[in-house]
């Protein structure tokens, strides 16, 4: 698959682009399994609800499921992230937030680059996240809402709140998130769109673009597979010991793309 021009530009002016239907079912569905196997997989990766058993987010599962690290490759995939970017780029962060139904956390809103830049020392958003529909998304199940544009405003803000951290897993989207006075100018300015289709869509979005998702208050579960792709070029530069390897890669090999959709090559492998 290859962006059109229009799209790139669609991309750039609102900092995100929606692919409906990218995906076909037998392949989301391989991937549905795979999340399951890898939610029984103890270990710090695996963050809960905090009022109940249920995974808000497990990371780095391509380090651990054949499925996911052969998606990361997938043409339909790589080929316009570095349309997006550049041709020499690797898997910085992997992760799927899963709200489960009747109740699934919010997350605040927030950049994603100021995470990156506070904790990673990450010199430049020269990034590119993808995120991959494994459930259908609705205007009900907690979609995540996007402020257009706003990836084109720089940094709303450079550190963490101060206090304890939300959760010592990851840093959590509450602690840079932004204030009600900055969200409401940013609205005021951008509005708001929520991108929504079937499972297997997928959304490119900039590591800028301001961004959040209510609870989830119906029977439907939302899981959403992330994949953020760096520039091989612009590491990290940790003051100390870098974050644990399930939050961020420390493989930084340039990815090449696979030659056929990622199941088709899993399937030709095991023949």
């Amino acid at each position: 698959m290859r962006l059109s021009k229009e799209q790139i530009d669609r991309y750039q002016e609102d900092g995100f682009l929606l692919v409906e239907s990218a995906l076909e079912g037998r392949e989301v569905e391989r991937l549905r399994e795979a999340f399951l196997r890898d939610c029984d997989v103890p270990g710090p990766q695996r963050v809960v609800e905090e009022d109940r058993d249920e995974v808000r987010a497990i990371y780095a599962s391509h380090q651990r499921q054949p499925e996911y690290a052969a998606l990361l490759r997938d043409p339909r995939i790589l080929e316009p992230v570095k349309q997006l970017l550049m041709d020499d780029v690797y898997v910085y962060q992997f992760k799927i937030n899963a709200k489960p139904a009747f109740g699934g956390e919010r997350w605040s809103w927030h950049q994603d680059y100021v995470a990156w830049r506070v904790a990673d020392a990450l010199p430049a958003p020269r990034l590119v996240n993808v995120g991959l529909f494994l459930d259908g998304v609705d205007e009900f199940n907690g979609p995540v809402v996007f402020v257009p544009g706003s990836h084109r405003t720089g940094l709303l803000r450079e550190d963490r709140r101060e206090g304890a951290a939300k959760s010592e897993q990851h840093l959590d989207p509450d602690d840079i998130a932004l204030t009600p006075p900055q969200l409401a100018a940013l609205v005021s300015e951008h509005g708001m769109t929520s991108p929504k289709g079937p499972a297997g869509s997928l959304v490119f979005f900039s590591p800028e673009i301001v961004h959040g998702s209510a609870l989830n208050m119906s029977p439907f579960a939302r899981r959403l597979l992330f994949v953020t792709y760096n520039d091989a070029a612009n590491l990290p530069s940790w003051p100390g010991e870098p974050r644990p390897e399930y939050v961020v890669c420390q493989d930084t090999t340039p990815l090449r793309t696979l030659d056929a959709p990622f199941l088709d090559t899993l399937e030709g492998a095991a023949l």
